[in-house]
């Protein structure tokens, strides 16, 4: 496989680095010639390419993981064939595992330990959203980047729930350290089997080693059939009953007395990392970020102090991410030389919009094959006053949306005669149209196409992290505003609205 080393894929991927293999595929650093980025690449090997139960997975990752778009999923960048050997192209995190993490610290910090699972839950959520189940959680699929974030990748198992007919009745697959009970016995698997291998990965965590140790890895599965999880707090004693009892539930032997949904062991996570930061005071590492996702209500059960110490530092991200905004205007102002500067933010004269917390919508009219939805999951995200949150469109391959557009709208009922929208993103360089109506929108109307009631009111061909855009509207009152993305950015698959916000005249 070394040999591979220096060869370029379709033409665009020039493999430099091995970094990673298994029995079905090897993964690569590699260089994006056209972008000039680095991404992985995980190519099929050789030997397994003439198995045609091993192609359809591979190439089953492939479909699923390219439905997914959430900032703790590895991201899907393209994908194709090369002398007939397939592959898929990641985006590339710079880090280490998790994996790597605890074999290097040992254990993990409680507050940053639960600030992980959180984040992996929310993501193995926006899969089981999709009907995929991931089939093999573990921190070897955790990678953690330079800034602390974790993402779960390698998704070579998953399928969707319902699939049937590609794994034969009693075989295991995953890694047994991590395995569910019915996973291990061949049985039925669902999204609360991933929960189960998450509630082991958060014992490891807090623990620093597996459960279950054997002279094989079926003895080691069947511990997990026929035994309960040794006592975390007697391993750990600082850990709370709180967070015990998240643990116990989570890897419970049978499914109906585990967690019936992400949903629900995230609220659980929630409430203990608002607890174990109370009580440890501890916010290093990705638990200030975590914190700062939490609902309002649980965020007062963190003290004041310690509330005020994570926003300063969420302050100070924010003042770095406004000159960041900056350097990246003036370093693309001579390319884009004949497009307006940002403009100025409103003026003393104007106030914000009132929007209420289920008052944005995705708007997808030109879907393929009856998708009329893009990700509307996320749609509050762009109106909830975090501006690290975001909506995000789908991941469009090759970088072109292939339609007329697609976007998110606000509702301001009952209506409003908005003078400026001020619009920020994390991937600068969007094309956008604002369109305005009164009458509430029809999710199969081909728009624009005779604009079917929609006027447009303003537009900018070049959308910079925080952008400006001047409502013509004549004074007219209008209830809904669409937000309509017609050309992606530069080099970009995808793109991202954080936060939208309208501005009236004072009264």
């Amino acid at each position: 496989m070394s040999t591979l080393v220096g060869t370029r894929l379709g033409g665009r991927y020039r493999l430099e680095a091995r970094i990673g293999q298994g029995g079905m595929s090897t993964v690569y650093r590699a260089l994006d010639e056209t972008l000039q980025r680095r991404v992985a690449v995980k190519l099929m090997n050789r030997e397994v390419v003439s198995d045609s139960a091993q192609l359809e997975r591979f190439r089953r990752e492939a479909r699923a993981v390219a439905q997914l778009n959430h900032p703790h999923i590895v991201g899907v960048i393209d994908a194709g064939e090369d002398e007939g050997r397939p592959y898929i192209v990641f985006e590339y995190v710079e880090g280490e595992t998790l994996k790597e993490r605890i074999r290097r610290g040992g254990r993990l910090p409680i507050p940053e330990a639960v600030a992980y699972a959180i984040e992996i839950a929310r993501a193995l959520g926006a899969a089981h959203a999709r009907h995929i189940v991931h089939r093999d959680v573990k921190p070897q699929n955790v990678l953690i980047d330079e800034e602390g974030s974790c993402k779960v990748t390698d998704f070579g198992i998953a399928r969707t729930l319902d699939e049937e007919g590609l794994t034969a009745d009693g075989r295991v697959l995953g890694t047994t350290d991590y395995v569910s009970p019915e996973q291990a016995l061949g049985q039925p698997v669902t999204g609360q089997s991933d929960l189960y291998s998450l509630g082991v990965v958060l014992y490891e965590m807090l623990t620093g080693q597996v459960p279950f140790r054997g002279e094989s890895q079926v003895a080691v599965a069947m511990k997990h059939v026929r035994d309960s999880l040794p006592d975390a707090q007697t391993k750990r004693p600082e850990i709370s009953a709180a967070l015990a009892a998240v643990i116990d539930r989570a890897t419970a032997k049978r499914v109906q007395d585990r967690y019936a949904n992400d949903a629900e062991l995230i609220a659980d996570l929630e409430d203990v990392l608002a607890i174990e930061t109370a009580r440890t005071g501890d916010t290093r590492g990705e638990v200030t970020s975590v914190l700062q996702t939490l609902p309002s209500r649980k965020r007062r059960r963190v003290p004041f102090q310690i509330r005020h110490r994570v926003r300063a530092v969420a302050l100070g991200a924010v003042a770095l991410a406004i000159i960041a905004g900056i350097a990246v205007w003036l370093a693309t102002r001579a390319h884009h030389g004949t497009l307006s500067p940002p403009e100025k933010s409103p003026s003393a004269a104007l106030v914000p919009v009132s929007l209420c917390q289920n008052c944005a919508h995705d708007y997808n009219p030109f879907g393929l094959d009856g998708q009329l939805t893009q990700n509307p999951g996320e749609v509050g995200l762009a109106i909830d006053g975090d501006r690290q949150t975001a909506w995000q469109t789908e991941t469009y391959f090759n970088g072109s949306l292939g339609k007329p557009g697609v976007g998110i709208y606000v509702d301001a009922a009952p209506h409003v005669a908005a003078r400026e929208i001020v619009l920020l993103t994390s991937t600068p360089g969007w094309h956008v149209q604002v369109w305005a109506r009164n009458t509430t929108p029809n999710p199969t109307d081909k728009f624009p196409v005779g604009t079917n009631g929609w006027t447009m009111v303003g537009s900018s061909p070049y959308v910079h992290s925080r952008q400006a855009i001047r409502i013509n509207s004549a004074d007219k009152q209008y209830r809904f505003y669409l937000v309509w993305i017609t050309k992606l950015p530069p080099g970009q698959d995808s793109a991202s609205v954080n936060e939208i916000t309208l501005y009236r005249e004072k009264r």
